[in-house]
């Protein structure tokens, strides 16, 4: 489908809004739209592509033979994802869109220019390839040494740290199966913690909302 010239100017601005060097990046790519809940990458797949997300929001996740789903990470717009390719093998993750989004496609020839280009990107690349390899660890890490109570915990204050009294943290756009996918266990388990955590005090549930109130106890 040939691109109408309203979507080829939004598709700019939506790249003028990025840091300069994901800029240049992402003008060497392909833009394409996605629908929400789409399946951009699959596991185990061979990819020669990574992908600038212009708009919208992903999650990098996996499936076991039994359809139980661990989610590694949620990428926003304004960042990149899928650059795990470049040792070669293949996709070490799968990738689907929370809601509608838009990518720019840059293929492996075209990151290769943009490296002997743009050397100062080859820096950036290799320290978020290791900030995700950090997190992956820190993810096996909890999965490994803390129970589900103690995964919840870490996932609801590692974004923006516990909540004081006086100064409550809200985090949006989180669901309690979004944090089952996180911690590796079941919905209802999840909630269950979550409902006990209200009557207790320490948070409040809302709509694709938490609230967190005050420090999540250690344990429970």
């Amino acid at each position: 489908m040939n691109m109408t010239s309203s979507q080829s100017a939004g598709h700019e601005k939506l790249i003028a809004n990025l840091s300069p060097s994901l800029r240049a990046l992402a003008v060497r790519g392909t833009v394409r739209s996605y629908r929400k809940n789409s399946v951009i990458i699959n596991e185990g797949e061979v990819g020669e592509s990574l992908f600038v997300l212009l708009e919208g929001r992903v999650k990098v996740y996996s499936n076991d033979a039994d359809g139980r789903e661990i989610t590694y990470n949620t990428v926003e717009a304004g960042d990149y994802f899928a650059e795990m390719w470049l040792d070669g093998g293949p996709r070490s993750a799968s990738v689907m869109t929370l809601e509608p989004s838009v990518c720019s496609i840059v293929s492996r020839a075209a990151l290769r220019e943009h490296l002997a280009e743009e050397p100062e990107f080859a820096l950036e690349l290799v320290a978020q390839v290791i900030r995700r390899a950090r997190a992956a660890t820190e993810t096996a890490r909890n999965m490994a040494l803390l129970d589900v109570y103690g995964r919840v915990i870490v996932t609801l204050e590692s974004q923006q740290g516990p909540a004081k009294p006086d100064a409550p943290i809200s985090l949006t756009q989180i669901t309690h199966q979004n944090i089952a996918s996180r911690v590796g266990a079941s919905r209802e388990m999840v909630s269950r913690l979550l409902k006990d955590l209200e009557k207790g005090g320490y948070i409040e549930l809302g709509v694709k909302r938490i609230t967190l109130l005050k420090k999540l106890p250690a344990r429970w």
